[in-house]
């Protein structure tokens, strides 16, 4: 059961980037989460909603972002939902090829799976993108890996 919950919608701009994940820190930072694990888990929110605003919205004013937090004794739980048309991120291609070092796409979703112990992707039901964000505090890390 989740100790804490946080729902934003936010429109399509990207200075509301900042603003989610101000507003996740505080919920994380008083729930007691170490400085670390608050770095790791705004740098991975910051490129989820980004690429909700850039790519999956293309940067339309009138379309939103849902952002859904769900905050335990254990971990942050993050659900990142835009209302684009859709992405499968298996066509991203891999930022660390030789061929791809270069290029300034991808790198986000790369980041994102560094940065959290969990990340996945689905469809709303209106057919935008879902990413998922998740995060173990670290008493409760069971990998013993740092980002």
């Amino acid at each position: 059961m989740p100790e804490h919950e946080l729902h934003l919608t936010v429109g399509s701009r990207f200075e509301n980037v900042e603003l989610v994940q101000a507003a996740i820190d505080e919920a994380i930072a008083a729930r007691g989460a170490d400085e670390d694990a608050r770095h790791w888990v705004g740098l991975a929110v910051r490129e989820a909603v980004a690429n909700a605003i850039k790519h999956g919205n293309r940067q339309d004013p009138d379309k939103r972002v849902d952002v859904a937090v769900l905050i335990d004794s254990e971990a942050v739980e993050i659900a990142v939902a835009d209302e684009g048309s859709g992405f499968d991120p298996s066509t991203v291609r891999d930022p660390l090829a030789p061929e791809n070092l270069f290029r300034t796409n991808g790198r986000g979703i790369f980041y994102m799976r560094r940065f959290m112990d969990e990340v996945s992707y689905g469809s709303t039901a209106s057919g935008g993108t879902l990413v998922r964000l998740r995060k173990r505090f670290a008493a409760e890390r069971t990998n013993g890996q740092e980002p």
